[in-house]
């Protein structure tokens, strides 16, 4: 039986790798920050608590980093772990650093340092690519990176490229561009934008507050792409890879497409807000994930459409609101 170690397991992304890993008859273990002071709310939502071992590790503490190995004894570590916010990154630039640049080297040196056969896989983000005079993007995109968010997963991405060719290191970045699903919270733009469009639909006078509409993304389904983190980890010969749909749309689309699933035009309930615009912004995310079907096999199956149904499906179902 492998077992995999998912730093970050209380998050989407972590919950689902958990739920697919556990599915494939790994040994699970899953860690946040304080294992005993979190809810784990996503992992029960999927009922998997139960069915993996939790603890607790402070990623920027390289000791601890390094007694958890020695303690686990992963044959995969899965770095979902740090600060996953855009916009929280612009007030909080140097936790994000640390939580991200700081807590993927440790990971990598307790790697290198206890000699494991450890494979890693670290979470990359596409807002790496920033104002990319190329698209749209792939894995020999250059980075411009236009966030401390973004600044923080290229330097993780360099620190992953660099223990892989200096020491060896089975260690990869995944690409990751937008995912969603119904576990993402409220602080990010897709959640909020479907909890809005749900309580307007159930009766609430709300508006929904937005930044800058005419943004695009490559939006897809979260659960698909844990399988592609998975399968990265079982290539020989690790490898970076974009991870996405290859298609984009406008946050207006997705804002249409989320009213329009509940029978509302979005145009009567949607305020542009410009305090909620950032101090520099991606405008436009165009992704090839062509490597990623040559090398994996691995292919998006759903697009924007089908991810807002979907969220808002499952929204529409959450106790207190009323499913039309």
């Amino acid at each position: 039986m492998k077992r995999a170690l998912i730093c970050g397991v209380s998050g989407q992304d972590g919950s689902y790798l958990a739920r697919l890993l556990i599915s494939k008859g790994y040994e699970v273990f899953g860690s946040s920050r304080d294992a005993q002071m979190e809810g784990f709310n996503n992992l029960r939502a999927l009922g998997i608590k139960d069915e993996m071992s939790l603890l607790s590790i402070a990623t920027t503490d390289f000791r601890n980093v390094l007694q958890a190995i020695s303690q686990v004894a992963p044959d995969e570590i899965y770095n979902l772990a740090g600060q996953s916010s855009v916009a929280m990154s612009f007030e909080q630039p140097l936790q994000t650093m640390e939580s991200i640049g700081i807590s993927t080297l440790n990971f990598l040196e307790a790697i290198r340092f206890t000699g494991a056969k450890t494979k890693f896989y670290n979470a990359g983000s596409s807002e790496c690519f920033g104002a990319a005079a190329a698209q749209p993007c792939d894995e020999g995109t250059p980075f411009r990176p236009r966030s401390p968010y973004a600044v923080a997963k290229a330097a993780a991405f360099w620190s992953v490229a660099n223990y892989r060719e200096a020491y060896g290191l089975h260690a990869c970045t995944g690409i990751l561009f937008n995912h969603e699903s119904p576990l993402r919270p409220e602080r990010f733009v897709t959640r909020k934008i479907i909890s809005t469009a749900a309580r307007i639909a159930s009766g609430s006078e709300e508006k929904l507050h937005l930044g800058n509409l005419s943004i695009s993304r490559d939006w897809g389904w979260a659960p698909e792409y844990v399988e592609a983190m998975w399968m990265m980890m079982q290539l020989d010969d690790a490898q970076d890879l974009v991870i996405a749909t290859g298609h984009t749309c406008t946050l207006e689309e997705f804002v249409s497409a989320a009213f329009a699933s509940v029978g509302l035009c979005w145009r009567d309930h949607v305020v542009t807000d410009e305090k909620l615009f950032r101090p520099t912004d991606l405008t436009e995310s165009r992704a090839n994930p062509a490597m990623a079907h040559k090398l994996l096999g691995w292919r998006a199956k759903s697009a924007m459409l089908d991810v807002v149904h979907r969220m808002m499906e499952a929204e529409l179902d959450r106790p207190g609101t009323i499913n039309h």
